[in-house]
């Protein structure tokens, strides 16, 4: 197994995923924006393995992909929230970080909908990444398909990746609520940054450049 990608969209549990797996021996990145940040870290999530799957998955051969879904009645209000919050910082002005501009542009179409935080517009979108990845891994079996609200999830998981785990053991409940920042304040030695310096110093790679 080369990497374990979690590409799900935001609000659909990355954050608990990650904090899961820190105690599980595995190196993890919620969200990765440099190469050496892919390099370090075992377990990358959120921004922009949702996105650059397709890329990603070619680059790591033999990678474990975890598709995580969320119930739209409770998904929607929660994106809605997160784009709220952070609506300023992805306008093409701004000088917030390119690879999340992009991946939200893209995947949510920000710059070509009239209302794009509306229930039906991100509905649509969240189906739209749930069918291009459904079809990209069809017939595949290096992808699971995962609820975090599932009382099992982490044992299923860790079964998925391989490894031993308590019989029904779950997720923990992280970044609930209007939390959006949750694992900014985790602490652990398994924690990988998102912007780790290397050899090509903070450079994402070049098939989005």
């Amino acid at each position: 197994m080369n990497k374990v990608f979690i590409i799900g969209l935001p609000r659909t549990g990355t954050t608990s995923v990650c904090v899961a797996l820190l105690d599980q021996g595995l190196k993890v990145a919620h969200t990765a924006y440099t190469q050496q940040t892919f390099a370090l870290a075992d377990v990358l999530a959120d921004t922009p393995c949702y996105c650059d799957y397709r890329q990603l998955d070619a680059l790591f051969p033999d990678s474990k992909f975890i598709y995580l879904t969320r119930n739209l009645t409770s998904w929607v209000p929660s994106m809605q929230m997160l784009l709220e919050k952070i609506s300023k910082y992805l306008h093409p002005e701004s000088h917030f970080n390119p690879i999340i501009k992009r991946c939200f542009k893209q995947t949510f179409q920000l710059e070509t909908v009239s209302d794009p935080m509306s229930e039906s517009h991100l509905s649509h979108c969240y189906e739209l990444h749930q069918k291009s990845i459904l079809n990209y891994f069809s017939d595949r079996s290096d992808l699971l398909n995962l609820d975090v609200s599932q009382a099992d999830g982490l044992s299923i998981l860790l079964r998925f990746l391989g490894q031993d785990g308590k019989p029904d053991l779950g997720f923990p409940r992280v970044n609930t609520g209007r939390m959006i920042t949750a694992w900014h304040d985790i602490k652990h030695p398994n924690k990988i940054s998102s912007s780790e310096h290397g050899p090509n110093r903070r450079k994402y790679f070049d098939f989005n450049q």
